[in-house]
């Protein structure tokens, strides 16, 4: 009799008892169930757009020593872009049949992601126990980018476990790992190749002997077994770098699409370039000694630039800017406005602006707010770091960084007390029920409290 009610207790749901407890049940069964659907729906069904189809023609052509580089670059569907390196790279996909080939990929990429957000948590010091965990994981499989990755079939989130490699071996200064990493990743899409800036403001020279080596060495093994690879040159390479006016949220595609006059295009991508200039040099003066914050920062600013004033950007491509975002988990991120979160929105959500009624109006809002939401993220982190840097030189303080004074410890201040987790079914546990948590919060000091 005493053995039955004990093992229904065990059976019998939770009931939180804190604030973090409370989002932790609310948001893992929404944030499980939505990359579920994402994986299994969203990964098998039948899509319009298919970027593997390509993708497996190009490997089965190649396993059997056909022309690769043959498609017709005038139709709008997606063609295969890949160089050789990359060619290599991913021909066994073509060793099973077409379908359990695709679905093979997507769950190479859902596990890449689910990787790469773990690799991000424990980055920014989040426990997955935190309630920041399930927010991070829904937010992350309820965007486009992960949405049209794996619906699509897109090699994006293998792009983000490497580039998150890429940021946490820079950190440990295990360089030669992080050029391995940076280079074959360089070899099948150069999308990340901007971050190499990164190594080389850091000095961490030895990063670049794998970045450029290994694309070569596997260019170097990959050309004799390509039946075509001066088609790449001739072809398929001027074709991924010239500004089409279709599925492009580029500058010069927005224009191409619009009609705007080369002169305007050219005034609106110089400014953004020297923004992200002027960006990275604040943060390199400033900042280059909060690693986590100088390369996660440095990353977003300079692939934003690249989607931005480069020929070619997606919307999907927005995928990389993942670990930029997690930066609101630190104090002095520059993502802690509104506009910042506005500019998020504009190319992160799923949600389609298409009007039926009002059909131009729909177009713009559908098209741009890729563009604008890139653009103004780019103006809002300037914007803070610019603010930060007229402050500290007013206040006459540059000589100790450009933080904002309500970040700076207070003379004389009492150091602040060490966090800790309370026993669970302590006083301490139950004095915190009506305490908020914070991604920055500090504890109280523990209080006693007579028995």
């Amino acid at each position: 009799m005493y053995r039955a009610p004990v093992f229904l207790r065990q059976l019998e749901p939770r009931t939180a008892r804190t604030n973090s407890e409370v989002l932790n049940f609310a948001l893992w069964p929404f944030a499980v169930m939505t990359a579920i659907h994402q994986i299994f729906v969203m990964g098998t069904n039948f899509n319009v757009t298919d970027d593997f189809a390509p993708v497996y023609k190009a490997s089965l052509a190649f396993l059997h020593g056909h022309a690769i580089y043959n498609d017709n670059v005038n139709l709008t569907d997606p063609h295969y872009l890949y160089p050789p390196g990359g060619t290599l790279v991913i021909a066994p996909l073509a060793f099973i049949d077409p379908m359990h080939s695709k679905w093979c990929f997507v769950a190479l990429n859902a596990v890449a992601i689910i990787i790469a957000w773990y690799l991000m948590l424990k980055l920014f010091k989040l426990s997955v126990k935190h309630w920041a965990a399930p927010l991070t994981l829904l937010l992350m499989f309820a965007s486009e980018t992960v949405i049209n990755t794996l619906a699509f079939g897109n090699v994006n989130g293998c792009v983000l476990l490497a580039e998150v490699l890429f940021i946490v071996l820079l950190i440990k200064r295990k360089d030669l790992w992080a050029g391995a990493i940076m280079g074959l990743t360089l070899t099948v899409k150069p999308t990340l190749a901007p971050m190499l800036l990164i190594p080389l403001l850091r000095r961490q020279w030895k990063v670049f002997i794998p970045a450029v080596g290994v694309p070569v060495v596997l260019t170097a093994l990959a050309l004799p077994l390509i039946k075509d690879p001066m088609d790449y040159l001739r072809r398929t390479l001027p074709y991924s770098i010239q500004a089409r006016d279709y599925f492009n949220s580029s500058i010069p595609g927005t224009a191409a699409y619009w009609g705007l006059p080369s002169p305007l295009v050219w005034a609106i991508r110089i400014a953004m370039g020297v923004l992200v200039a002027v960006s990275i040099w604040l943060l390199y003066r400033y900042y280059r000694n909060d690693e986590v914050f100088f390369i996660c920062t440095s990353t977003g600013v300079l692939l934003v630039g690249e989607y931005l004033i480069s020929g070619l950007g997606q919307q999907y491509y927005s995928m990389t800017l993942f670990p930029f975002l997690m930066t609101i988990a630190l104090r002095n991120s520059v993502l802690r406005n509104w506009p910042a979160w506005l500019a998020i929105f504009g190319f992160t959500t799923y949600d389609k602006w298409l009007l039926d009624h009002w059909q131009s109006l729909g177009r713009d809002l559908e098209y741009l707010r890729i563009t604008f939401g890139w653009g103004l993220l780019l103006i809002v982190t300037f914007c803070v770091l610019g603010d930060r840097y007229l402050a500290a030189r007013r206040d006459g303080r540059l000589g100790t960084g450009i933080d904002p004074l309500f970040l700076l410890p207070e003379r004389g201040a009492a150091p602040l007390p060490e966090v800790t987790d309370p026993v669970p079914g302590t006083v301490d546990e139950r004095e915190s029920l009506e305490e908020d948590d914070d991604l920055s919060a500090v504890a109280e000091p523990e209080r006693s409290v007579a028995r």
